[in-house]
């Protein structure tokens, strides 16, 4: 495999992922002023797009912020120093809920499951049966990006609500990609980000956030400023719309884009699409020899993680893939580092972007001494594709 400089490049990470042509050209015209009619059209017309995509009737308050903005602005709001909170993770950006948690001085009970595992409901039930005060939230991941892991939380709202706490989710990957009907399944508040399945660059923040959860957050105002939920939501709900600081205004142009390709495609179709893009990257993986890291779930649509065979150098797989052949996935993280690869199909990918990456992955491994032959992962990927009509994002 020969090294170097490839003028094109393929991004196949769970974020940033790779933007359409429209949002990236709608980025290059002239910045409007986000008090001007113009812009507030925009914004307004977004702000509902966003309900859609959420399937929420509930407010979806926006912060210029990455995802982890979007968590924090949870944290803020509900969080009270010294007062119980629950966290249950089984990845690393579960584990950021505790960080948060623990920052903000909760009375913090963290559960923490293997990597690879799927949260349980049953234990996040008895630890809040068990605590000598009512939690006042309850903090879990639907998506785990670390490990490619999707997390039950249909049923972690039920526990949730017979324990009359909120339940705050981190979707920050899943939300466009796979199906979390807010209302319909109690979710107090949901979190995303803009630059993962919603096609646009890093910089806004999203939480769609129940009456309950707004409720639960005015019981104590205060230790929070700019992530205000009660400060958004006052100003997303004038006549028109507005925003209590300067709102990201180009990435707000390209979210518009984004949203009304969404619509324009289908909700339904946009999830049928990440269904069919993992079933051919397990496809795959399978048929490479790779065993797949986590449960077999057919649900999990964002990412595709595999375990590395030992007999390679694990960490030299994603950099191989990256600096020869202009392909980027991510590797493991923290212990994982070396020993899994990940495979993203969140947002504006195609069929193509799923056999280019399976294919650079299968060259990388050769390369590095694995023993399988050329073309394997991609055949086993196109018979997927070819049986499902090869679904490609709207353009």
């Amino acid at each position: 495999m020969s090294s170097g400089v490839y003028n094109k490049s393929y991004l196949m990470t769970a974020g940033p992922t790779p933007l359409p042509p429209a949002v990236s050209q709608v980025m290059a015209e002239p910045i409007l002023y986000h008090r001007a009619p113009a812009f507030i059209e925009i914004y307004e017309r977004a702000l509902n797009g966003l309900k859609s995509v959420f399937q929420t009737d509930n407010d979806v308050l926006s912060f210029a912020a990455s995802g982890s903005g979007a968590l924090e602005s949870a944290v803020a709001n509900l969080v009270v120093a010294g007062e119980p909170a629950v966290v249950a993770s089984a990845g690393k950006f579960g584990e950021r809920w505790a960080e948060l948690c623990q920052a903000y001085g909760a009375d913090l009970t963290h559960l923490e499951f293997e990597w690879g595992t799927k949260i349980e409901p049953e234990a996040v039930d008895r630890a809040l049966a068990g605590l000598d005060r009512p939690a006042r939230a309850v903090f879990v991941t639907y998506s785990e990006t670390s490990t490619g892991v999707l997390h039950d939380v249909e049923t972690l709202a039920s526990v949730a609500r017979s324990h009359e706490t909120i339940l705050a989710v981190d979707a920050v990957s899943a939300t466009g990609a796979v199906s979390l009907p807010q209302d319909e399944w109690g979710v107090d508040v949901v979190v995303a980000g803009s630059q993962k399945a919603l096609m646009c660059p890093p910089g806004l923040a999203f939480a769609s956030v129940s009456d309950r959860a707004l409720e639960t957050a005015a019981e104590n105002p205060g230790g929070r400023y700019y992530f205000d939920w009660d400060k958004t939501a006052t100003g997303q709900r004038k006549t028109p719309a507005d925003s209590p600081f300067t709102p990201a205004v180009t990435i707000w142009r390209a979210l518009d884009v984004a949203l009304r390709m969404i619509e324009a495609e289908g909700l339904d179709n946009v999830f049928a699409r990440h269904a069919v893009l993992a079933r051919a990257a397990r496809a795959g993986i399978a048929a490479l020899g790779l065993e797949r890291f986590g449960p077999d779930d057919d649900d999990a649509n964002v990412v595709t993680a595999a375990y590395l065979p030992d007999s390679i150098d694990g960490a030299a797989v994603p950099k191989n893939m990256r600096d020869g052949l202009g392909i980027t996935v991510a590797g493991g993280q923290g212990h994982l580092k070396g020993k899994i690869v990940r495979i993203a199909h969140c947002g504006y990918y195609g069929a193509f972007d799923i056999v280019t990456a399976l294919t650079g992955l299968e060259m990388a491994l050769i390369e590095l001494g694995y023993d399988c032959a050329p073309g394997t992962a991609a055949g086993a990927a196109e018979k997927v594709l070819i049986e499902a009509g090869s679904p490609e994002p709207v353009a």
